[in-house]
């Protein structure tokens, strides 16, 4: 089951990388990432106000958040922080790059995550399990030819320096994860990590963006920013559901999610119609075959 929610979550976040990328095109970076914050909070508010007001109504469900003190908020908080590090520069790497070298590069995330799940938790993956990772890690290096011919320098460019950060902070963020997961319900995890977020940002927009606004890139309102909070809250909420059950592996729902690269490159394609597919494609066969690969030793 927990396998099956993962892929559920690699769908979703492959269309929420989608309007991501369409939501930053000549668009602020900040305020974009101030009202996902929002929006997603929005969601998760009313279950919040439930845990308080009617604790019993979704006693039992998959929607059940206990009410909690410090003791448990301040590991929330320190995951607020995390993760919007990650996306601070992810959203940036994001704005300057293809979509097409994007996920591919994020796709690689899960290798580190399998570094730390081998040393934190004892984690052992089987034969399959290894063919996926080290194919996963070939396809990294094959992206990095392709993105020279578009005058993408891997070593030398900042925003892909960017991405790779964010898949830094995003490693570190999902072994916290597995982590929070053995401790915390996974509804009061994604619901306050939300709403801490939004205060998080809120002395970000006022010092560093809106001081700033009118020399820099304007912000424009775009109805995809909405679609950004929604894709993104249904895929976590499958996600730290998937971390719940007793026996998941945070090396291999890690992998699995950035099987999300399959539906991205496909908007990149059709939607953004980006450059250099079919050298682009070969990388993305290799991510593909080890997801395969994963599956087979995750049976």
């Amino acid at each position: 089951m927990w396998l099956l929610l993962a892929f559920l979550s690699a769908a979703l976040l492959g269309f929420y990388d989608a309007f991501k990328k369409e939501s930053l095109r000549d668009n602020a970076v900040l305020p974009v990432l101030f009202l996902n914050t929002l929006f997603s909070s929005l969601v998760f508010l009313p279950f919040i106000i439930l845990s308080f007001r009617a604790p019993d109504l979704l006693h039992g469900t998959v929607f059940d958040m206990p009410v909690a003190g410090w003791e448990a908020h301040k590991y929330i908080l320190l995951k607020s922080f995390i993760v919007l590090s990650s996306w601070v520069f992810g959203y940036f790497g994001m704005k300057h790059l293809p979509l097409t070298i994007v996920g591919p590069i994020n796709a690689t995330r899960p290798v580190m995550v399998l570094i730390g799940a081998l040393l934190v938790f004892g984690e052992r993956l089987n034969l399959y399990q290894w063919l996926g990772v080290l194919l996963a890690v070939l396809s990294f290096f094959m992206l990095s030819r392709s993105g020279k011919k578009e005058g993408i320098d891997f070593r030398r460019d900042r925003w892909i320096l960017f991405i790779v950060l964010a898949a830094v902070t995003g490693a570190v963020s999902g072994l916290y994860d597995k982590y929070l997961m053995t401790r915390l319900s996974p509804m009061l995890v994604q619901s306050w990590y939300n709403v801490y977020q939004v205060f998080i940002m809120c002395p970000v927009i006022l010092l560093l963006w809106y001081p700033l606004r009118k020399t820099s890139t304007p912000f424009r309102w775009e109805w995809t920013i909405v679609g950004i909070s929604l894709f993104l809250s249904a895929a976590d909420f499958s996600y730290f559901y998937a971390l719940s059950f007793e026996g998941s592996m945070i090396s291999i729902v890690s992998m699995v999610r950035r099987g999300s690269v399959v539906v991205s490159f496909l908007f990149g394609a059709l939607f953004f119609h980006e450059k250099n597919l079919k050298s682009k494609a070969v990388d993305l066969i290799l991510v593909l075959v080890g997801m395969f690969f994963l599956y087979l030793g995750s049976r």
